[in-house]
């Protein structure tokens, strides 16, 4: 057998999705076309990376970290002519295919404790997106993090993550994942997400974006503070006042009420306030 004797490791934080029926809803989420490149991060022994090669793809490359789970593999899939496989840290090694192109697409169940630097690097921020921006990713993350992801304003998971991942991509739920999908079961509850990137003509130019990251940073370390307080640096009282009125927000709000559209705006006329001349 291609995998005997390997058992899965806690320090790479290790569970084999075994569900058949989140498989399917994983693979229908991608959407997957004749002349997509698949990236899948963490293959483990292979159930995932199975359905890909099912589908019709023009390949699918995925980069795993075990070397044992990579000898697997490549046993597994030795006769699969569209598969590729590198091994190594998805965190630093190059994401692109064998013959040296980018993926269209990432499916994957990603390791729960690389989520926040791997979302970066496959989304980039704000004020630096991703060079090569994939059609859309459907991951399987821990729960908490997905509904931070994609939840509204007001909602008491509403964070600077969702103000970021909002303003990068469209993010939508695809389904629910329970421990027992997995084997060995993890102690959390799973979900998969489907993010589809905005185009490189709908992202915030650059010094909004720069503008929109400093105003999150700021604002959401002190989350349970009215906004009066954590921006109180950023504008003399009195203007401060007057762009608040003009945006028809309420200074007595908290960071997690604000919408990302309305972040966006607060950093356009701030960068306003910037331009004007100071009075002699």
């Amino acid at each position: 057998m291609a995998f005997s004797g390997h058992h899965a490791r806690k320090r790479f934080a290790q569970h084999w999705l075994i569900d058949a029926a989140v498989l399917t809803q994983i693979l229908d989420a991608a959407d997957v076309q004749p002349d997509d490149r698949l990236l899948e991060v963490g293959p483990g022994r292979g159930a995932l990376t199975e359905r890909l090669l099912s589908s019709s793809a023009s390949a699918v490359h995925a980069v795993e970290l075990d070397r044992d789970l990579v000898s697997g593999l490549r046993q597994r899939f030795a006769d699969q002519a569209r598969f590729s496989l590198q091994e190594g840290d998805v965190l630093s090694v190059p994401l692109t295919l064998a013959d040296g192109r980018a993926a269209t697409k990432v499916v994957a169940n990603i390791p729960y404790n690389i989520t926040g630097p791997l979302l970066e690097r496959l989304l980039g921020r704000l004020d630096r997106p991703a060079d090569h921006p994939y059609q859309r990713l459907v991951l399987l993350l821990q729960k908490e993090v997905a509904q931070r992801i994609r939840a509204l304003p007001g909602q008491s998971c509403f964070s600077a993550l969702s103000v970021r991942l909002q303003l990068l991509a469209r993010c939508t739920t695809v389904c629910p994942v329970p421990p027992r999908s997995f084997k060995p079961p993890p102690k959390v509850h799973s979900e998969v997400i489907l993010i589809e990137p905005l185009a490189p003509e709908q992202r915030l130019e650059p010094l909004l974006a720069k503008r929109v990251e400093s105003l999150l940073r700021q604002a959401f370390l002190a989350r349970r503070k009215m906004l009066r307080n954590t921006l109180a640096k950023v504008l003399p009282a009195a203007e401060l006042n007057a762009l608040a009125d003009d945006l028809g927000i309420s200074l007595q709000q908290r960071p997690q009420e604000l919408s990302p559209a309305t972040w966006v705006e607060l950093a356009r006329g701030l960068n306003r306030a910037d331009l004007v001349d100071p009075e002699p």
